[in-house]
């Protein structure tokens, strides 16, 4: 193979390579490698379409942004387009960029300001006020997130201006603080943690409900002006404290520096203080400041020429392993912690990391008394990258074959990396499974917070969820920081919570694999807790949505004595276990809808609860089987590929005309 055949074969590579880690980053916000290795990657690949243009293909990724709108929102077209930096990895990068701005414009004036770690978006106000939010995507269409955007309290809603049009472009991030308590919730609730603050920013951003958004407590940093009319600006600072007047969060720090050499000071001061920020920034930007130099400089297809994205070197230290915790989840999952001698690493002290399971153990080869590697690369969570030399009289560490907690038996299911405690009365799945059954999507009982529930548990107060519903307010009164009053509430709250529907039950009562929508599913296919418990495994598995594995979990959970007898307590204390779906009538049985754009007459939820109240589904995306599409205004991609498959569209008063 010649020099122009290996090229060819490294660049169709590193294309499949780099795509599937944008998917991975950008649409399924789940990353798999650090951005400092998906850069090396990237730059590899630009050099070899530097050397060879011949091998540049339409579709490579050096010529467009990573992520695209994946249909769960309707699109929008951005009208100037939400441009990715070009990154710099080294001083010389940075000197080199110099150069080439200056080839093209005299003096450049520079301003440097740390680059925010999150999700890139774009608010759009019309004469002051907030009409429109959407995400970057692939730089020319993102996708309409505004009901979200409208629950991140630091975006106005409304500015003091008479501008008839004002588009921004900012990062939305999760406060490294906000990550840690969501990190922690998630494990009590025994889920899967995001992975770092960006990740967890982007999913909690693209949630099909604001309320959950909401709950995220998100922020945002404005950094550019997209589009402006009624204003004239001629410079990039000058737009960063026009808008940070508007009332806008903007970029905490940004400076101005009359060289390259004080602009790189600048990134050196930026990146002393990174790990003490109460954010992430994966670098530092620079930008030159003059527009009409910018206008001059123009912009490649896919960076602006006059940016620069410096990335950080991930930080990585030697530490040893001095000891590994086991810690039971909700469900029952053993998962091992490593406890490691203090190291400051990013900006932070680091005695601890996850160890994942005895998968990711067996292949580091991990034991206690290692010295390892451990790194922090824009994490709050680090991470073991691989052991440097074992301890002396060195053991391969293996996980427990029975639970820590409770003693119990502990098994590793066939195709899962967890090993998992079997006992459902383990008092360290008791705590989980308590906060799980009291939170706002299961039954929903205000005041009984994890710290509450912690000590009730603890005073032996609560020993299963059916003592929730004989505590006495006498019992509360005496815990910390609760008097009468709250103890009164939180009782009132449980008593509330009895009125509850099934689904909201069934999904309380933590069995594996089903969450809420199933839990409405199994609530409206059997209409009663006692049908349900008495359901085979067949009968469940036939519940479209459902497969053999939930239905086997479901007949599972109601084999052991255990669950039974809980059930039967939450009985005889009142606990609603009927279907409150009210049916009307069969006219829309076996007929699904989908609704598409701005309703009127109904909110999305009353519309779907008429349907299903008529015996219909309804769906969220459009495909053959879809009996009607019910488009408001602004129906987007779903009403086009409606019209494309032939689906019948109908309007609200055609909707309002079939019900009555």
């Amino acid at each position: 193979m010649n020099d122009f055949e290996a090229m060819k074969k490294r660049a169709d590579e590193l294309r499949d390579i780099i795509n599937y880690h944008n998917k991975k980053y950008y649409e399924n916000d789940e990353p798999e490698i650090e951005d400092f290795e998906y850069d090396r990657l990237l730059h590899e690949l630009i050099a070899i379409e530097e050397k060879h243009p011949e091998l540049i293909t339409p579709d490579s990724p050096t010529h467009r942004v990573g992520g695209k709108a994946d249909g769960q929102f309707e699109p929008v077209e951005h009208i100037v387009p939400m441009e990715s930096l070009q990154d710099g990895f080294s001083y010389e990068d940075v000197r080199a960029f110099d150069s080439r701005v200056k080839a093209v414009v005299p003096s450049p004036k520079y301003i440097v300001e740390p680059k925010i770690d999150g999700l890139s978006v774009s608010l759009e106000y019309e004469n002051g006020v907030f009409v429109r939010g959407s995400t970057r995507g692939d730089g020319r269409t993102g996708e309409d997130v505004t009901a979200n955007l409208r629950t991140v309290r630091s975006i106005p809603l409304k500015i003091s201006t008479d501008l008839p049009l004002l588009e921004v472009r900012g990062e939305v991030y999760m406060p490294r603080e906000t990550f840690t308590a969501l990190v922690e919730e998630q494990e009590l609730n025994g889920e899967k943690t995001f992975k770092n603050p960006r990740n967890a920013a982007a999913g909690s951003l693209r949630q099909k409900n604001p309320k959950i958004t909401s709950k995220r407590k998100l922020d945002i940093f404005v950094f550019n002006i997209q589009r402006i009319e009624g204003k004239e600006l001629s410079s990039h600072k000058e737009s960063l404290d026009f808008i940070k007047k508007l009332g806008f969060n903007t970029v905490p720090f940004y400076k101005e520096c009359e060289s390259i050499e004080k602009a790189i000071e600048e990134i050196e001061e930026i990146g002393k203080k990174r790990g003490a920020l109460p954010f992430d920034i994966d670098g530092a930007v620079i930008k030159v400041d003059d527009f009409a130099q910018r206008e001059v400089l123009g912009s490649t297809a896919k960076f602006p020429k006059w940016a620069l994205a410096f990335k950080y070197p991930p930080e990585e230290k030697e530490t040893v392993l001095l000891d590994i915790e086991i810690n039971v989840g909700r469900t029952g999952v053993l998962t091992p912690t490593g406890i490691f001698e203090p190291t400051l690493l990013a900006g932070t002290t680091v005695s601890r990391a996850t160890l994942h399971n005895q998968d990711f153990i067996d292949e580091k080869g991990i034991c206690i008394g290692d010295r390892v590697i451990i790194r922090k690369a824009g994490d709050i969570i680090p991470e073991v990258l691989s052991v440097v030399s074992h301890g002396e009289n060195a053991v391969p560490y293996r996980i427990p074959d029975v639970c820590p907690s409770c003693g119990g038996k502990v098994t590793r299911e066939e195709g899962e990396a967890a090993l998992r405690c079997c006992n459902p009365d383990c008092p360290n799945q008791l705590l989980r499974n308590l906060i799980h059954f009291c939170s706002r999507d299961a039954m929903d009982i205000e005041g009984l917070g994890t710290a509450v529930l912690e000590t009730l548990v603890k005073e032996g107060l609560i020993k299963t969820a059916a003592d929730i519903y004989t505590l006495r307010k006498e019992d509360i009164a005496g815990i910390e920081r609760m008097g009468e009053k709250s103890a009164q509430n939180l009782i009132d709250a449980a008593e509330k919570s009895k009125n509850n529907d099934l689904s909201k039950l069934i999904f309380a009562l933590g069995i594996r694999h089903i969450g809420q929508k199933a839990g409405k599913l199994l609530a409206d296919r059997f209409g009663s807790m006692d049908k349900l418990a008495e359901a085979s495994t067949e009968e469940i598995a036939e519940i479209e949505g459902f497969g053999q594995i939930m239905a086997e979990s479901v007949t599972d959970f109601f084999s052991h004595q255990e669950s039974r007898e809980l059930i039967g307590k939450l009985k005889a204390l009142g606990v609603n276990m009927e279907s409150q779906r009210e049916i009307v009538d069969m006219r829309f049985e076996g007929k699904t809808f989908v609704l598409t754009g701005t309703l009127s007459l109904y909110t999305r939820s009353e519309a779907t609860e008429i349907i299903e109240s008529f015996g219909g589904k309804a769906s969220s995306s459009v495909s053959k089987k879809t009996s009607y599409v019910l488009a408001g205004e602004d129906a987007g991609s779903k009403l086009k590929k409606a019209n494309d498959l032939g689906v019948t569209v109908i309007s609200e008063e055609d909707f309002k005309a079939m019900i009555e």
